[in-house]
């Protein structure tokens, strides 16, 4: 493949097919994890490293699994996978581990990741299948960012609390005060808040693709006359 194909590829999971807000894929860490930057992001990156690894991984065997067994086999591939983020993060990152939960073991079961496994990796080669999978996975991460900034604005009046959880104790003084004295908004941080932030997001997505359709329309029509006046 050519750079313009591994760009398409990146522009497609980032925006054209967004997971989140066009394919409204994996909504149960979307809208339960989303309720401040930091666990967004920190989910969505977990979520990204399996999807491009398992990718990887599927695409070599793709044509030694039968048919009959090839999604037990991709599960199995994607849980081992899983397994290993976790165990990482409970080492590494524990704090993080514990806020995150039962969501980390949960991208075994995410319609993302077997959905990309199963559409895209298990028909192209093992790079290929990887760059797709990190960029669909980094699509993700890039909804889950946005809207756990909003719902953490909204909600306490700051951003990239809880930093320290992932980076260390010295990273405690990165948090943003945007709002001093917030008394806070009780329903931007509870699953309502989830909903109709993710409404917003998609609404905005939806607007801002039917403007470039509208842009797209109207350029021959502007470029005629210019053109009409240099060949005369």
């Amino acid at each position: 493949m050519n750079l313009q194909e591994y760009k398409d590829i990146f522009h497609n999971g980032m925006w054209k097919q967004n997971t989140g807000v066009v394919q409204l894929l994996g909504m149960c860490p979307i809208l339960a994890v989303s309720s401040s930057v930091v666990n967004g992001v920190s989910l969505g990156l977990a979520t990204a490293v399996v999807m491009a690894l398992s990718g990887a991984a599927v695409a070599p065997i793709r044509n030694f699994v039968p048919n009959e067994i090839r999604i037990p086999v991709f599960i199995l591939i994607i849980a081992v996978l899983v397994t290993v983020v976790q165990y990482l993060m409970n080492a590494y990152m524990y704090g993080l581990y514990v806020v995150l939960g039962i969501f980390i073991p949960l991208i075994v079961t995410n319609c993302i990741v077997l959905a990309r496994v199963e559409a895209f990796a298990s028909k192209n080669s093992a790079a290929t299948s990887a760059w797709d999978g990190f960029s669909m996975g980094l699509g993700l991460t890039a909804v889950l960012a946005v809207l756990g900034g909003m719902r953490e604005l909204f909600g306490h009046g700051t951003l990239l609390s809880g930093i320290d959880l992932a980076l260390g104790e010295a990273t405690k003084s990165w948090v943003i005060h945007v709002i001093p004295n917030y008394k806070g908004f009780l329903l931007a941080i509870l699953p309502p808040g989830a909903f109709i932030g993710l409404g917003m997001l998609i609404a905005g997505k939806n607007w801002l693709g039917l403007r470039a359709e509208r842009k797209a329309k109207q350029r021959p029509l502007t470029m005629t006359p210019l053109q009409g006046a240099t060949q005369g």
